[in-house]
């Protein structure tokens, strides 16, 4: 079969892409995704993520890891991410963040023009379906519907609070341009009657509504294989499902939309990447582009747990289960309850020292015991707040671990690599703990847990960050924009040397931004889509 444009990868930014460019019904589109519908109730429901994220089955998750972190005293990270229609926005805390100003700011100054905050930002609104309603920095008419929280629980009102009392400053907005402050995150869910309080995937808001178009073909459980080229174009993928090997052509574009860790991927099985990565797998190279795959950045995340007598919240035990129950049922009546959080209900941006000029960490106040991705389960009630660095230092690398196109890459973060993520994230773990010590959150303490205590010296803090941080789900830039040598897109995202192919996910981020990269996702991909529309005379560019 042949297409206008074949998407490969139905996440965040293919799910936007394949939506906007339908709506020119004279373009046909194919959308290619490893993954299924997306629809199911471990999906629909926020809470039920605790199903899926620790990758038990791998039920809608790549469950991908690392190789050994030196920084991390040898071990293997643990990376999941969405496999579905939706893609990780299928799978995560629902957080609806932009990062801060500067962020976008910094690609411009980086060389990537059109990709200021005031250039992006439109793209922000466009995709918005905002709860609070439209103005300079929000939406009120895109797909992605952006909810206050439905029914926070009160120990999130409390680490608010207890933030304040230590004179951080409140915020209500954190997607303005700036971020400093505490509060409640905003949410990626559904606020009107008919799906109040389900998830709003990039797939549920963008293109479960407009699947059936006749000139949208979307094909889930289709693992891509390698892009297929005439020279130096992009002529099609292979993909393979079930056990048939597959073609589809595309007489435009093909986008691929596979994400931080398999785009690359994708990239190098296909001839595209550093010749001497290549030649180790006895891949032929189609095109010399040394900067694929490299320039991987992610938060690593460390976290501080207490437990509590508070069973208004998430726990383990009998107790817990008959009030799970209640929560369920009122879920499924009207949309609220426990089942409708996102877990991390209260947000920080905070800086470690006043100096700095915009915030070097970020919090996630969650309404229950975290440890290990929820691999290592703890009776009882408690909760726990995450700590990241949140502009890394350090660079890792995607690359083949075979040239099997169905085995995982070789994921190397190399987390704690430069010294200075190590000093950011002690800073950082100290002004959480006195947070989660405040006054304010007295009523809701018992033990604290993973054996910290007071008086702990850096080196202490350090072992403890070695031996238990892992990442927060943000990897980025292993297909960085820009124009110099290891720039793989431009800034129009085309891949650099080649024609017909573009990269559009967060695999673009020159830098990571100060936040969740969900919503940046679904922007770079909104961006994107007016880009190829605007370069095929299709439509003009978002005002």
């Amino acid at each position: 079969m042949s297409y206008d444009y074949v998407i490969v990868g139905g996440g965040s930014a293919g799910s936007v892409l394949a939506a906007r460019l339908s709506e020119d019904p004279s373009v046909k589109v194919c959308l290619l995704e490893a993954g299924g519908a997306g629809k199911h109730i471990l999906i629909r429901a926020p809470a039920a993520v605790v199903a899926v994220l620790p990758g038990h089955g791998n039920i809608s998750n790549w469950a991908y890891e690392t190789v050994p972190q030196a920084g991390l005293n040898g071990r293997k990270g643990y990376q999941p991410r969405g496999k579905a229609l939706g893609g990780s926005s299928a799978i995560n805390a629902m957080l609806y963040v932009r990062g801060h100003r500067s962020d976008y700011d910094g690609w411009a100054d980086l060389g990537c023009d059109g990709w200021s905050w005031d250039e992006v930002l439109p793209y922000f609104r466009r995709a918005e379906n905002n709860e609070r309603g439209a103005d300079g920095f929000h939406g009120d008419a895109g797909p992605l519907q952006v909810s206050e929280q439905n029914d926070p629980r009160p120990i999130s009102h409390a680490f608010v609070e207890a933030a304040t009392q230590l004179q951080h400053r409140r915020r209500e907005d954190f997607n303005t341009g700036d971020n400093e402050g505490v509060g409640l995150y905003q949410v990626t869910q559904f606020h009107d009657k008919a799906r109040h309080g389900e998830r709003c995937s990039a797939a549920a808001g963008y293109l479960h509504p407009v699947i059936d178009r006749p000139n949208l073909t979307v094909i889930t459980r289709a693992h891509a294989t390698r892009i297929l080229f005439d020279g130096k174009r992009a002529t099609g993928v292979a993909y393979r499902q079930g056990r048939a090997e597959k073609e589809v052509r595309a007489t435009r574009e093909v986008l691929l939309c596979c994400g931080a860790f398999n785009s690359p991927q994708l990239l190098q099985l296909s001839g595209v990447g550093n010749p001497d990565d290549l030649c180790l797998h006895g891949i032929e190279t189609v095109h010399d582009l040394p900067g694929v795959g490299r320039n991987l950045q992610d938060h690593l995340d460390f976290i501080l747990s207490h437990k509590s007598r508070d069973t208004d919240n998430f726990g383990i035990g009998a107790a817990a289960t008959v009030n799970l129950i209640k929560h369920i049922l009122r879920w499924r009546r009207d949309g609220g309850g426990m089942v409708a959080t996102p877990f991390a209900e209260g947000a920080g941006f905070l800086k470690t020292d006043p100096a700095l000029d915009r915030p070097d960490i970020q919090l996630h106040f969650v309404i229950s015991i975290v440890d290990d991705h929820a691999r290592k389960l703890h009776l009882g009630h408690g909760f726990s707040c995450h700590v990241c660095a949140l502009r890394p230092y350090s660079r890792g690398a995607v690359t083949l671990a075979s040239d099997n196109p169905l085995a995982a890459p070789a994921i190397d973060p190399r987390f704690l690599s430069d010294p200075r993520d190590l000093e950011t994230t002690i800073k950082g773990a100290r002004m959480a703990r006195a947070i989660l010590q405040a006054p304010a959150l007295a009523p809701y303490r018992d033990k604290e847990l993973f054996g910290l205590h007071n008086g702990m010296s850096d080196a202490t803090w350090e072992s403890h960050i070695r031996a238990r941080a892992d990442t927060i789900y943000h990897p980025v830039g292993t297909c960085k924009m820009g124009g110099d040598d290891m720039a793989v897109v431009d800034p129009r995202l085309r891949v650099r040397g080649m024609q017909g192919l573009r990269v559009v996910d967060a695999s673009v981020m020159p830098t990571l931004i100060g936040g969740n990269t969900n919503a940046p996702t679904i922007m770079i991909a909104e961006k994107a889509a007016d880009m190829i529309r605007e370069e095929s005379g299709m439509v003009d560019r978002v005002s």
